[in-house]
């Protein structure tokens, strides 16, 4: 995500909303061309995903983008820069379900009829307000868009939306994941901090041995954060020289690490992966 802030530790920086959605849509397009290459290792896998059509789409530098806003991570600001950094994927997305179904056809589970079990009226009250029965056959594009709670939440911003899913179905089940992206961060993020983490240490050393020698040389290692930080502000900084917004992953409570999956989590579909750090002789 650190691709979209304008002015990253600027006087006035800010995240490019408008571009971010169109790099969403873009991406929910290639993850549902991904159903049909997925090769899955076994038939039943196979058969499921080409039924329900889902992905997970995530993201990750969430805490290096707070920090190039000059947010710190954990706090009330984070919390509001979360919740709307994954409600503009999650709602953008449904839009694209709606678009692609229209284009190519529904996820077949949400064509098919299911039948009302006692379960479903206990889970789903509104089920039975609306008059249905144990046995009544209903489609699946209106269980998914009427009686999902998750799908209440959109509905409370995009009502047309919603309703235009029942009617026409979503291409896909699930959209929404936030993966640990570990590796991925290092590796190709440049050193962004992975998932929906605060990075865990701004600067260290690592002993390496170079092609060709036989010993190992200490190299340094920066967050994507600290090196956007000496590129823009100030060449030579080091921890001591950073501002309060830099935080890493040791300083913030745990409240706050279940705060930020919180704001999270309340558009996020599916699962999302977090660390909560705490002491050694953290009390149980």
């Amino acid at each position: 995500m650190t691709k979209f802030v304008i002015d990253p530790f600027g006087a006035e920086p800010r995240f490019d909303w408008e571009r971010y959605r169109k790099v969403v849509a873009i991406f929910t397009r290639m993850l549902d061309n991904v159903v049909e290459i997925a090769g899955l290792p076994l038939p039943q896998q196979q058969r499921e995903i080409e039924a329900k059509r889902r992905h997970g789409m995530g993201f990750l530098g969430l805490g290096s983008t707070l920090t190039m806003l000059k947010i710190p991570y954990g706090s009330k600001q984070s919390l509001v820069f979360t919740d709307e950094v994954s409600r503009h994927l999650a709602i953008e997305g449904w839009k694209q379900a709606l678009e692609l179904s229209q284009e190519k056809g529904m996820a077949p589970v949400l064509e098919q009829e299911h039948t009302i079990t006692p379960k479903m009226l206990r889970e789903r009250p509104q089920l039975a307000k609306d008059g249905y029965e144990v046995g009544d056959q209903v489609p699946g594009r209106i269980l998914h868009a009427r009686y999902s709670q998750y799908m209440a939440q959109v509905a409370e911003l995009e009502p047309e939306l919603v309703a235009q899913l029942a009617e026409h179905g979503a291409r896909f089940t699930h959209h929404s994941s936030i993966a640990p992206t570990g590796t991925i961060s290092l590796s190709m993020g440049n050193n962004a901090s992975n998932g929906i983490e605060p990075s865990f240490s701004h600067r260290y050393f690592r002993n390496i041995i170079q092609s060709g020698k036989k010993t190992k040389e200490q190299v340094e290692v920066v967050s994507f954060e600290l090196a956007a930080y000496r590129h823009f502000i100030a060449a030579d900084a080091v921890d001591s020289d950073l501002p309060d917004y830099f935080v890493t992953a040791d300083a913030i409570s745990p409240e706050q690490h279940v705060a930020v999956q919180a704001a999270a989590q309340h558009w996020v579909d599916s699962a999302i992966s977090k660390t909560v750090n705490v002491p050694t002789e953290f009390p149980l």
